[in-house]
């Protein structure tokens, strides 16, 4: 077997995970950091198959949501480089989701081998 390299501790999913509306979710950022694949092309793959991820596999954060993530973790504000549009977060069955819409090998790849570590999401540790 190869070594182990592309495989993220629990630790670090762990930390990612927010708790938005009632659900555990992470953010579209930590997601593309994850597969190793750009936001921008994250979020592209995932409007070319909208009909995949119905409202409770992701969703868009509201402009407070957005504004209260900003103030909690740092996210810079838009006239400084940061985002202009609130993110996307995305359920664990989003997240699952997610894997095959991704055009990047090494993403699907990453998704496989990090699964159990995501599985974290049926826990009952929430953090935010």
């Amino acid at each position: 077997m190869k070594n182990n390299k592309s495989i993220i501790p629990v630790e670090r999913i762990e930390r990612i995970i927010l708790f938005v509306r009632g659900h555990k979710v992470i953010l579209d950022k930590d997601l593309a950091i994850l597969y190793g694949v750009t936001t921008f092309n994250l979020n592209k793959s995932v409007k070319r198959n909208l009909e995949r991820f119905p409202a409770d596999f992701m969703f868009r954060l509201s402009p407070e949501e957005f504004k209260s993530l900003i103030f909690q973790i740092g996210i810079s504000k838009k006239g400084r480089g940061g985002r202009r549009y609130p993110p996307y977060v995305f359920t664990e069955q989003g997240v699952a989701m997610l894997s095959s819409v991704l055009r990047s090998k090494r993403g699907r790849t990453r998704q496989y081998r990090n699964y159990t570590c995501l599985r974290s999401f049926a826990t009952d540790t929430v953090l935010s």
